[in-house]
């Protein structure tokens, strides 16, 4: 099959097959007579690996690690474990960072000091860096940078 069809199949676009042969995560295709690539299904099967890794927001070089390790092998196999383990790790560090997140912008809502005609936003006040006493970009003597500093 040519690059348009394999990508179809894959439901990934064109560039990204070209990007995945270009850094090797794919394999060369087969060029024929007219310099076509010509893909099959081992080309495919690699695709919907990549993408499923992807969908675990496995990092292309350790994708890379992981087409290249022999799955027979118990020397690779536990470095596949390994891997795995380290990216279950990581993903514990960014759900901490996400609900750090989700406080901050809990305590930025907390900013809000109404909707009055002719006043600035508060959530925008804190976002400009509001002042523990009063926001020093509008003036109103809210207290979302006191609420903020005091937790």
């Amino acid at each position: 099959m040519r690059i348009g069809e394999l990508a179809q199949s894959a439901g990934v676009p064109v560039e990204t097959v070209r990007f995945y042969e270009a850094k090797g995560l794919l394999p060369a295709p087969v060029r024929l007579a007219n310099n076509y690539r010509s893909y099959g299904p081992r080309h495919l099967a690699r695709l919907h690996f990549i993408r499923h890794c992807r969908n675990l927001d496995i990092p292309l070089a350790d994708i890379a690690q992981l087409v290249s390790f022999d799955p027979t092998s118990g020397a690779d196999a536990e470095r596949i474990h390994s891997l795995i383990e380290q990216q279950i790790e990581n993903i514990g560090k960014r759900i901490s960072e996400l609900e750090t997140l989700r406080g901050n912008l809990r305590e930025l809502l907390a900013c809000c000091h109404g909707h009055g005609t002719g006043e600035k936003c508060g959530v925008i006040c804190g976002l400009e860096q509001c002042e523990p006493s009063h926001c020093t970009h509008c003036g109103h003597p809210g207290n979302c940078a006191k609420e903020r500093h005091s937790r």
